[in-house]
């Protein structure tokens, strides 16, 4: 039945060409060969009958780079590309025993479409006002019904669970002989502790099922066990799976339920996953691929000169629960991310080798911005955090005083920016307790006097659903301690449907919090489920986006607003009255390239067989980069998702296709300005030129 469907949709797709690109296919039978094909093809575009200029440019494209062998980036494969030599015989019946999916010529067949019509009008500001209305947030009314009673049968299975544990040395167990009601008591005290949560999160399929009232499907629970064959974990807090919604009435969890269900393509490659961040590969002595030069083992990842990642060998290497779509599920395949947390308390050699870190920013020329992750920063207790924090402000200190002996143009880059990336204010909101804020105020105001002047926690809301009363609390007193939330977005399927990021934007920024990325799913095969075609992230740009955009005074003033204001909610509430819009769009959307830093300046240069795009891309030119990209060649992505599956994928989860019409006519894209507030401020003197910690061939100046 499906090969018979595969048959229809073919003759059908056919038929559009024959019937409504009659000059194509009369090119086509005209031409004796593909190259032939290809000449008439560009002679046909310079002619007079063409009403889309921008179509036309993007068929040249393809036209121009068919017959070309790239070197694919991500899977490091070398690609032939042969998107209209296909074309010229599919539309010739030469097709013969090839497997060419109906998705290559869906794609080719709109693409030429496109030559004859001018491009559809953009969606108004109320047909996005509608499409943000279809997304409820966590701190809705009848959402938050649903999860009261999501709570009450979760504690309901807690106790239970700790009545049947064997773990007297734990700090959960209940006093003998006290009643039911005193249990629920003791239950609904304890909720509000991150260790309850995490002592209680949930690390089977079966424990899952239950907590979720035996609604999960048979073939969800046999790939949960598929999975635990494996070694891959599960690890879903008690928190976090009330957010979910199992009665199957009410609000639409999927954004959520993508997070924490693995998927078949996830499951089946586990074991033999690879770093899409080229640079996360460090070896002894050898330098990685942006070309620096790091430490032994794995605290330390970088690929720009002014910005390095701190791992702890901490907690801080485990997370509030593993994200089905994780950038780093590559570590946690490795184990150096888990969860496994009496192992990965600090050892007495922490210390010594937390030095030996801090000397390598303190001793590099361009460093002035350290992100401390993980897994996850503020997974690592406070008396670690607090360790870690004192040790980068010593260093600092240190970097600053060296500056005093160093003449102007030779001076080193000092310290201006300290992030937290943390998902726990999504995760885990009671993380957020009154000693870890008491650390955050010491270290900023400390931090300050020396130079200091950014401090962000670096934070993941997926879905408006994630805002529930307890991260609006957690977030409260963030900003009440004086640091900046910024929040990143990984841009699945189901955050990529219409108005949901849009409505993720305004539900974040009334609470103070400003967007900072939007990131694709990197196009791995265990991402297949979750990815989102890069087109969407452009479509969503310049129709939804948009009417969050300032222009360039309305940036200076957003931004004079922000510094001077000790209540950044109701500020930028008051901001978007006065201007009108339902949000501010801070952020940029961008793909992480699998070599060196982020991008979304791209164009298409073919489809596959299987009608999956092929993207040229080129570096963001607003930042600094590594001097390896000089001697690096374009770098080139094969999507791992056609347009047409990712359609019919948003049909399957109720969306209407022809709301996404125009996806089809985004074929390249620019990387967007960078918000000024994310900025490095002027240092106030000339850093020098020179590079340390580097080693990049052919540049004589660098060591």
């Amino acid at each position: 039945m499906k090969q018979k469907n595969k048959m229809l949709s073919t003759h059908g797709i056919k038929t559009l060409f024959e019937t409504r690109l009659t000059q194509l296919t009369s090119l086509a039978s005209e031409s004796q060969d593909e190259t032939a094909f290809k000449n008439k093809l560009n002679d046909y575009l310079l002619s007079g009958h063409i009403y889309n200029p921008a179509a036309a440019r993007q068929i040249k494209r393809l036209i121009d780079n068919d017959g070309k062998t790239i070197y694919e980036a991500s899977t490091e494969q070398e690609i032939k590309i042969e998107t209209i030599s296909l074309l010229w015989k599919f539309l010739t019946n030469r097709i013969i025993n090839e497997e060419i999916s109906v998705d290559l010529w869906m794609d080719l067949y709109h693409q030429f479409d496109r030559l004859y019509h001018e491009e559809d009008e953009l969606p108004n500001e109320k047909q996005v006002q509608q499409w943000m209305k279809r997304w409820p947030s966590g701190l809705n009314d009848d959402v938050r019904a649903i999860r009261h009673q999501n709570k009450e049968r979760i504690i309901s299975l807690l106790i239970q669970k700790i009545e049947n544990r064997h773990a007297p040395s734990s700090r959960y167990i209940f006093p003998e002989g006290i009643t039911g009601e005193e249990k629920r008591q003791l239950v609904c005290q304890w909720w509000n502790e991150a260790r309850f949560h995490l002592a209680m999160a949930v690390k089977s399929p079966t424990e899952l099922n239950r907590m979720l009232g035996n609604s999960l499907p048979e073939e969800t629970l046999q790939l949960y066990h598929k999975a635990r064959k494996k070694r891959m974990p599960v690890f879903i807090t008690p928190y976090y799976i009330s957010l979910l919604n199992p009665t199957g009435k009410g609000y639409d969890d999927t954004a959520i339920r993508s997070y924490i269900l693995y998927s078949s393509q996830l499951v089946e490659t586990y074991g033999n996953i690879h770093a899409w961040e080229k640079e996360d590969v460090v070896e002894a002595g050898k330098p990685n691929a942006a070309g620096w030069l790091l430490p032994e083992g794995h605290n330390i990842h970088r690929r720009y000169p002014d910005v390095a990642i701190l791992i702890p060998d901490s907690m801080g290497r485990a997370c509030g629960g593993l994200c089905a779509s994780c950038q780093r599920m590559y570590d946690f395949q490795s184990e150096r991310l888990n969860f496994n947390f009496e192992e990965l308390k600090p050892k007495e050699s922490w210390d010594k080798r937390l030095k030996k870190l801090m000397e390598y920013f303190e001793n590099d020329s361009q460093l002035r911005d350290i992100l401390i992750t993980g897994g996850d920063a503020l997974m690592s207790q406070n008396k670690t955090l607090r360790n870690i924090l004192e040790a980068v402000y010593k260093m600092a200190v240190r970097k600053r005083n060296a500056n005093l002996h160093r003449a102007e143009g030779e001076k080193y880059a000092e310290l201006q920016r300290v992030r937290l990336g943390s998902r726990l204010p999504v995760y885990l909101p009671m993380r957020i307790n009154d000693e870890l804020l008491e650390i955050l105020r010491e270290f900023k105001e400390k931090a300050s006097a020396i130079g200091v002047s950014q401090f962000l926690i670096q934070t993941h809301f997926q879905t408006p659903l994630e805002v529930t009363p307890e991260a609006r609390e957690a977030i409260r007193k963030i900003l009440a301690a004086g640091w900046t939330i910024t929040n990143q977005l990984v841009y699945n399927v189901a955050a990529s449907r219409r108005g949901h990021t849009a409505k993720l934007r305004k539900v974040l920024n009334g609470l103070g919090v400003l967007c900072y990325y939007t990131f694709s799913v990197k196009g791995f095969e265990e991402n297949y489920a979750v990815f989102t075609p890069n087109s969407r992230s452009l479509q969503e740009k310049e129709e939804e986006k948009v009417w969050g955009k300032l222009s360039a005074e309305q940036e200076k003033e957003f931004l004079n607003l922000l510094r001077n204001s000790k209540d950044r909610a109701a500020a930028i509430q008051r901001f978007c009255t006065s201007h009108q819009i339902p949000f501010v769009a801070t952020d940029r959307s961008v793909l992480n390239l699998p070599g060196i830093g982020k991008s979304m300046t791209f164009v298409t240069i073919g489809m596959t067989k299987d009608g999956k795009r092929m993207l040229e891309f080129d570096h963001d030119p607003t930042r600094q980069h590594s001097p390896i990209i000089h001697q690096m060649d374009k770098i080139y992505i094969k999507e791992n998702k056609s347009i047409w599956q990712y359609m019919l994928q948003l049909q399957e989860m109720g969306e209407k296709k022809e709301e996404y019409a125009s996806l089809w006519s985004y074929m390249e894209g620019e990387t967007e300005h960078r918000f000024p507030l994310y900025n490095y401020p002027d240092p106030g003197f000339r850093i020098t030129e020179k590079y340390s910690h580097l080693s990049v061939v052919d540049n004589k100046s660098i060591c």
